[in-house]
Formats: structure tokens, C-alpha cells, sequence
């Protein structure tokens, strides 16, 4: 038997882009805006300074609330109040986004849901620019339903990646789709550096600037939407009446029964889900807690962290396209599973990383950009291989429940860790275990087993 990585002998067909291909690229161009400037740099500092405003009214700049907030109940510190949001958000996520995928799979125009669900979260997104004062709770339900439904679209959008690209294509199309996405978040993000960092020169504060900078991430992500929903109305699901009506609720339920049923038909595919639900929640908890670890512990401005992410952002840019061209000559499971041990070495140099130090703060920041686009384009190619024929939706809405901005173990562990020692320090080096866990079970999973098991044409390099 061969193992998990090995590379064939057999040549990989020269890859053509198609017009297709081209289209889809500007859906992640369209919501990499909100998920970089909103969920990523601006959003978790901001509602973390409005839930302290209201907990804590008055208090000094640079010092801690330990005042809790009453959330349904709970009281939690203003400081791990974001973290929980997207905890809450993901064990929502958990049972809504495989619904998605059955009625997605049921549909025979998945785009009218991609556009749908866009457009609300883009509504959503853009509605923050009214979270002001003490009005933390505004700011946690708009969150919640913008990340719903950035989650929900792209169940849809990834599961596209199985009809318009090649078994020996989608490693170097989703690698390109993640970079172009960098490239527009970048570009608008380097607009927001300049309005945060300059508010007067348009006659805002600093709040103001982070407002209107969150409104033009939501209008971003909704205009350009209309790319891909009018470029792939064409690309049809193939629907199969025997199962379920068409986009029915009642087939959406009964499929839903069916997936979790017929997951354990394919072993490969689930073990690869488990080592994804852990090494992804690491990221993604570094992701979305890099802007408040750089502002809360290492004592920097909003606007030197926008400059950070715009950095990062077009260092992300070449790394998605380079692992793309490494995993065409070793695969794409050796690449991601090497970019495990660099994200390992990431967060502990972040632990030891002094406060104010700004050569440390972007040497931190080219790391995370070479390993970010490439370990997750990957990731989601390696997955579309492993999931059986016509049911991509539903396989990628249980993928999407552990994506980006839904990752729920990571910031669930950051924010107790937090509760616990009020330290961001304790909080992101705790994130190990993950990248650990999830590079021990990646390991094991045997690709080229579980890609015929799915009843797919194997690669020729895998």
C-alpha cells in the first residue's frame, strides 16, 4: 500500500484555467474583506473596548476589567467577551451548517444560496458601523449572524471547488482563490490603515474610523458578491429525486440523518475532519486573537496592528501561490502537515515576544503570512478529494463548521485561559495542543485509501 504522501509516477495534465475557475476566485476576494478587517484586526478590540466602557466605565488605558458582564446569564470579563461570541456562534454553526449542506445538495442553483447568505451576513457586517457607547450587545448579535452566515455561504462555495476544477487541479485553484482573496482583503485593509491611522484627515476619531472601516468591509463583501452569483448561475447541482425534493426542508432533514449516517462509511474522510477540527481551530484562534493579543498584551495601537495584517496580508498573497507549487512536486498532505511544526514554532515565539517590540512583532507577522493561505488553500483541496460524489455540500458543511471565524475549541480554551490568569500570554501559548493534536492524527490519515473509498479518481500527486 502506498503511503499517505507518496508522489506518483504518472504526470499530472497540464492545468488549464477555465472561465469558471476565474469566476469563482471573487468569492473569496469579496468576504476575505470582512473576514480581514472585521473579524480579524478591527472588531474583537473594538467591541473588547465597548464591553469594557460598559463594564468598567472610566477606567485607565492599558488596564484590565476584571467587572464581568451578564451574558444570558453568565458573567463573563469584557476580555474574553469576543472569544465566546465566536464559541457561541460555532456550536450554533455545528448543526446549522450541515443543514445548509443538505439543502444545498438538494438545490439545483447553489448560487441563489451563496448570494442569499452573503448578502445577509454583508448586511449584517455593515450594520456594525452603529455599535457605539456601551452597546456591546448590538455588537455580539451582529457578529453572530455575519459569521453564521459567512460559514453558511461558504459551505456552498467550497463545494463549487468539486465542479469546476480537476482532481490534479484543485490544490493549485484553491491555493489561487485563497491568494486572490488575500489580495483584495489586503487592498481594502490598506485603506482602513490609512483611516485609522489618519482619522482626522477625513474628520473622524479613532472610533469613527474603525466604524466607518467596518461598514466598508460589509458594502465590500455584499458588491462583490455579485461576481460569482452572476458568473456561476450556470454550474447546476445534479439532483436526485429519490433522496429528496429539490431544496425541500423535509429532504434537507432526511439527508442531514443520512450524512451522519453514511460518515463512517468513510474512515479516512472523518479521521481527516477530526485532525482538521483541531489543527484548524489553532489557526483560527490566531488568527482572530492576533489583533487583540498585539493591542491588550503587547501594548500596541490599532493602527500599527492594521499595518501588521496589511503586512501579513500580501506575505499571505505569495505564500498561498508558492505552497500550491510546493504541493505539486511533494503533495499537499506532506505541505500542510510540515506547516503544523512552523505554526508550533509561531506560537511559542509569540509567548516570548516583548511588549512594544515592533521587529519581533513583524517577524512574527512574515511567519504566520507564509504558512497562513498555504495551510488552509491545502487543507480544503485535501478535504474535496475525500468526499464522496454529489454530496460535496453536505461533507463541506461539516468542514465549514470547523472553518474560519467558526472555530470554537481554540477560542473557547483562549478565553478560559483568559477568564483564568487575566493573561494573553497563558491564553495563546495554551494553543499548542492543538497544532500538536492535529499534526499527530493528519499523519494517520492514508489519503490514497480514502480517496477511493469516497469513489474518486486519485491524483497524481497527492
Amino acid at each position: 500500500m502506498s503511503t499517505p504522501g507518496a508522489i506518483s509516477s504518472a504526470p499530472a495534465p497540464k492545468f488549464v484555467e477555465t472561465r469558471e475557475q476565474k469566476t469563482w476566485y471573487w468569492y473569496d476576494w469579496a468576504n476575505s474583506a470582512y473576514v480581514t478587517t472585521t473579524a480579524t484586526v478591527l472588531f474583537a478590540p473594538y467591541l473588547t473596548s465597548i464591553a469594557t466602557n460598559a463594564a468598567c466605565p472610566g477606567l485607565p488605558e492599558g488596564q484590565t476589567c476584571a467587572t464581568t458582564l451578564n451574558v444570558l446569564g453568565v458573567g463573563i470579563v469584557p476580555g474574553s467577551l469576543a472569544s465566546f461570541t465566536v464559541t457561541a456562534t460555532t456550536i450554533v454553526s455545528a448543526v446549522f451548517l450541515i443543514f445548509v449542506g443538505g439543502i444545498a445538495d438538494r438545490s439545483a442553483h447553489p448560487t441563489a444560496l451563496l448570494g442569499g447568505f452573503a448578502w445577509v451576513g454583508a448586511l449584517a457586517a455593515s450594520l456594525m458601523f452603529f455599535v457605539t457607547g456601551t452597546n456591546w450587545q448590538l455588537g455580539v448579535g451582529l457578529l453572530f449572524v455575519a459569521n453564521i452566515c459567512l460559514g453558511s455561504s461558504l459551505v456552498v462555495y467550497d463545494a463549487l471547488l468539486v465542479r469546476i476544477a480537476r482532481p490534479d487541479d484543485r490544490d493549485r485553484v484553491s491555493s489561487k482563490g485563497w491568494a486572490f482573496g488575500y489580495l483584495g482583503g489586503g487592498l481594502l485593509l490598506a485603506l482602513n490603515f490609512v483611516l485609522v491611522a489618519k482619522p482626522s484627515l477625513v474628520g473622524l476619531d479613532t472610533g469613527g474610523a474603525v466604524r466607518v472601516s467596518l461598514l466598508m468591509a460589509g458594502l465590500w463583501w455584499g458588491l462583490f458578491t455579485l461576481i460569482p452569483f452572476r458568473g456561476l448561475r450556470h454550474v447546476t447541482r445534479v439532483v436526485d429525486e429519490s433522496v429528496a425534493p429539490a431544496g425541500s426542508l423535509s429532504g434537507g432533514f432526511r439527508q442531514l440523518g443520512a450524512t451522519l449516517r453514511d460518515l463512517r462509511n468513510y474512515p479516512q474522510t472523518l479521521l481527516f475532519l477530526l485532525a482538521y477540527l483541531f489543527f484548524n481551530d489553532g489557526i483560527q484562534t490566531v488568527i482572530s486573537s492576533s489583533s487583540l493579543y498585539g493591542v491588550r498584551e503587547l501594548q500596541f495601537s490599532e493602527s500599527v496592528m492594521l499595518g501588521l495584517f496589511l503586512f501579513v496580508q500580501f506575505v499571505a498573497f505569495g505564500g498561498a501561490l508558492l505552497f500550491g507549487r510546493i504541493a505539486s512536486r511533494i503533495g499537499a498532505w506532506r505541505t500542510v502537515l510540515s506547516s503544523l511544526g512552523v505554526w508550533t514554532v509561531i506560537v511559542v515565539v509569540a509567548f516570548f515576544i516583548p511588549a512594544k517590540a515592533m521587529a519581533g512583532l513583524f517577524a512574527l507577522g512574515l511567519g504566520i503570512g507564509l504558512v497562513l493561505g498555504g495551510s488552509q488553500a491545502l487543507s480544503r483541496s485535501l478535504y474535496s478529494q475525500l468526499v464522496p460524489r454529489g454530496r460535496e455540500a453536505e461533507y463541506f458543511s461539516f468542514y465549514q463548521a470547523m472553518e474560519r471565524g467558526t472555530s470554537w475549541f481554540g477560542t473557547a480554551i483562549f478565553g478560559l485561559v483568559y477568564q483564568l490568569t487575566l493573561s494573553y500570554r497563558t491564553a495563546i501559548v495554551a494553543l499548542i495542543v492543538f497544532f500538536v493534536l492535529g499534526g499527530i492524527l493528519l499523519s494517520r490519515v492514508r489519503m490514497r485509501e480514502g480517496i477511493l473509498q469516497a469513489g474518486n479518481e486519485v491524483p497524481a500527486v497527492v
